[in-house]
Parts: C-alpha cells; sequence; structure tokens
C-alpha cells in the first residue's frame, strides 16, 4: 500500500502531465484563397504548420457530402463545380504524417481572392 506522501506525489505527477498537454498548442492552419477561384472555381492554398496535406476534401453549406479537392501547385488544393459553390466551406483534410481535421465555416460564401482564412478553432 502505498503511503500517503507517495500517493499526493503521484497526484501532483499526474497533474503536472494533464496541465502540460492542455497548453500544447495545435499546429496552425491558414486557408488562403487562389487566384481563378469564382462562383464555380475554389482554389485553396492549405499551410498546416510543421506538416503537407495528403488528402483535401470540401463541403458547401446545407450539403452533407464531402468532395475530393485536387492538388495542384505546391500545396494549392483546387475544386470545379458545375453549379455555383455555396459558401461557407467546410475542410477536412489527412496530412502526410497522418493528422486527420476538420474545419466548418472557414472560408465564407463573399470571400476575398488572396485572404488568409484561419479557422475559429485558433
Amino acid at each position: 500500500m502505498a503511503s500517503s506522501s507517495s500517493s499526493g506525489l503521484l497526484a501532483v505527477a499526474v497533474l503536472a502531465a494533464l496541465l502540460a498537454g492542455a497548453q500544447c498548442a495545435a499546429p496552425k492552419v491558414t486557408f488562403t484563397v487562389e487566384k481563378g477561384s469564382d462562383e464555380k472555381h475554389l482554389a485553396v492554398l492549405v499551410k498546416y504548420e510543421g506538416d503537407s496535406m495528403a488528402e483535401v476534401e470540401l463541403r458547401e453549406h446545407s450539403s452533407n457530402e464531402w468532395v475530393a479537392m485536387v492538388k495542384t501547385d505546391g500545396d494549392v488544393w483546387r475544386f470545379e463545380s458545375e453549379e455555383p459553390l455555396q459558401g461557407p466551406f467546410n475542410f477536412r483534410f489527412l496530412t502526410v504524417k497522418g493528422m486527420k481535421n476538420v474545419f466548418d465555416d472557414v472560408i465564407p460564401a463573399k470571400y476575398t481572392v488572396g485572404a488568409t482564412y484561419t479557422p475559429e478553432q485558433y
């Protein structure tokens, strides 16, 4: 049976580990709307601190369907539609190192080409 001092020390160590984990910031991700984006085309430069994208999917406003974006120059991901796109836009991705994440309402419906958007989680 552990003494009260060793139990207290264990409790302090567990609390310290939990606090250290809570203070680790998630990697920063940004989405920049690139030239060529219009009502039927969306080109987005996705930057993820410390990693790069392996897959990026887009979901339009009021849709339940995720659609794959196509990687083009560098880290620019593109999507083309026959119909006008409906923002705000949601993104789901998988990084090269295996990190998965979903960000809702990142790019607004009335986006600006050249603008960089950061998810509200940051």
